[in-house]
């Protein structure tokens, strides 16, 4: 086989892994409580009498509480924050339905999209967010520690920020995207924001193509326009995205001159200019583009001289030629 199948991968495995996940974080009580509520509370809650007799949680273990869940059950803790790996609440879900300690033993099982959904909410530090849940036998400093997770993070203020007043696309407008090839997709459930893709026919994604994502310019906070056949033509449809974050423009014919009317995105954090031709007269262009965090020029014709001044412009950016 020769080197060239081994490099064209690694490439692309380069741009994907340092390119930064824009995606929001995962709220605990809209998104994964209902989840747990469903499938896990009924015999991980409260001690609570039926039929006269007192029912006690399941292997001492409370899922109705956020301090309760932290605390963990008999066996000990269930959950480590980053690590789904190391957390029982995560694995008992995975394991075969004969193990005697699959969870739920009995009933419907997560699906394999609530599963993903645990470990991606504790990948990101299992933040309980404003939820506490019962305070019903709650031990005396509990709620201080419980509580000191409820300061809302930075992330999920700006997101918040960002779709206040943008409302849900309609069926129709959906359907004309993805009727010209692209792929819509919400952020997170109930979010009006979207990530729009055209990867299933990149060969087909022309200047054309791009403009017929105008009636949701509104909602897009990631476009990735990566190996399509857009020219510079297509930036002026791209500068009419008012809360774009990411920007993938990777082994395409954009030149500086693209980059020029770009000038105007106020919100944009990651652009992805892997392949390109853009030079150091390009970067000029996004001097002043102040929220920028991360710009990446590997295979373009930018110097390590034109990449340094753009660092020098924009405090906290990260780019590199290399």
């Amino acid at each position: 086989m020769s080197p060239l199948v081994f490099r064209l991968p690694l490439a692309i495995l380069i741009v994907g892994t340092l390119t930064p996940p824009l995606q929001a974080a995962v709220d605990f009580e809209s998104e994964l409580l209902p989840v747990l509520t469903k499938k896990c509370v009924d015999c991980h809650r409260a001690p609570y009498e039926e039929d006269g007799k007192k029912k006690e949680p399941k292997a001492g273990l409370r899922l109705d509480a956020a301090w309760a869940i932290i605390k963990g059950g008999e066996n000990g803790a269930i959950l480590t924050a980053g690590a789904p790996d190391k957390s029982a609440l995560y694995e008992v879900v995975t394991l075969p339905k004969d193990d005697d300690d699959h969870m739920p033993p009995k009933g419907d099982d997560m699906t394999p999209e609530e599963i993903a959904l645990l470990k991606k909410w504790i990948e990101e530090g299992a933040d309980f967010g404003k939820w506490i849940g019962s305070t019903l036998g709650m031990p005396a400093g509990a709620q201080i520690e419980a509580t000191k997770a409820f300061k809302p993070r930075e992330h999920d203020l700006f997101y918040a920020a960002l779709e206040k007043e943008v409302k849900p696309l309609s069926d129709a407008v959906l359907e004309a995207a993805r009727a010209a090839g692209a792929q819509v997709s919400p952020l997170k459930i109930d979010s009006p924001l979207v990530r729009v893709d055209f990867l299933t026919g990149v060969s087909k994604c022309d200047d054309a193509k791009a403009a017929a994502i105008l009636p949701l310019k509104e909602n897009i906070v990631q476009l990735d326009l990566g190996r399509t056949v857009v020219t510079d033509a297509a930036m002026a449809t791209v500068a009419q995205l008012p809360r774009l974050i990411s920007l993938d423009l990777r082994q395409t014919q954009i030149t500086d001159a693209g980059l020029e009317a770009l000038t105007g995105l106020k919100k944009i954090q990651s652009l992805n200019l892997y392949g390109t031709g853009i030079t150091d007269a390009g970067l000029k262009h996004l001097a002043g583009l102040k929220t920028l965090k991360n710009v990446y020029l590997w295979q373009s014709k930018a110097t390590e001289a034109g990449v340094k001044k753009l660092v020098a412009a924009i405090p906290g950016l990260k780019a590199s030629v290399k």
